[in-house]
């Protein structure tokens, strides 16, 4: 086995542990869970999970972050659509905003936000460390593809950063509502209708003459 092959192999055994352990903890609570459950879950030996997190504390910590990183490369990934949304915007954007409304409204995501807002006080910083690489970044690409509207004509934007923060108020204040703060799964038909209001008061603002 090649020193490459080693280290990939490596780190694909720790994101699995991860995405375990996120599972785990989504399930039990921090303060229930077990490294033990965790290493059974995963199929390892308890020692290959100290080997790679280290403690609880680390394990957790990483777990988190690692599904803050999938959350954000889904609605990075749903953002992008609006490089090319066609001729007619608001149907493209509609769509869009529906999509992210379902990540956001999907298991990993509210499992995320549940853990983080439950362990502020043991972990201060992680909430701050999860914003950044969730929410942040996708309004940093949301900007991005909505500067690129406006010079194309199809928005009327003069400050693009404060735009998509715009947009992304009008999608998740009324998910928070409608989710109770996450405990309540949103039906995709709610969803959209999030969704569809939101791209209609927004394009109400910016939409192009």
């Amino acid at each position: 086995m090649t020193g490459a092959t080693t280290a990939r192999g490596r780190i694909d055994k720790r994101q699995a542990i991860l995405d375990v352990a996120f599972a785990v903890f989504a399930r039990r609570g921090y303060d229930k869970t077990c490294v033990q459950e965790i290493a059974d879950e995963a199929g390892v030996a308890k020692p290959t999970v100290y080997n790679h997190l280290t403690d609880k504390q680390t394990l957790f910590r990483h777990a988190v972050l690692a599904a803050a990183d999938a959350v954000a490369a889904e609605t990075l990934a749903v953002a992008d659509r609006l490089r090319e949304p066609g001729e007619n915007l608001r149907p493209a954007l509609t769509e869009v905003a529906t999509e992210l409304l379902a990540v956001c409204a999907g298991e990993r995501a509210r499992a995320l936000r549940a853990l983080t807002y439950a362990q502020l006080a043991a972990f201060p910083d992680l909430t701050d460390e999860v914003l950044e690489r969730t929410s942040r970044r996708i309004s940093e690409a949301l900007a991005d593809r909505l500067a690129r509207l406006a010079l194309s004509g199809k928005l009327r934007i003069s400050d693009p950063a404060v735009a998509a923060e715009q947009l992304l108020a009008l999608l998740t204040g009324p998910l928070e509502a409608r989710s109770r703060l996450g405990t309540r799964e949103v039906p995709a038909a709610e969803c959209r209708g999030i969704a569809d209001a939101a791209v209609g008061t927004f394009l109400s603002a910016f939409g192009a003459p």
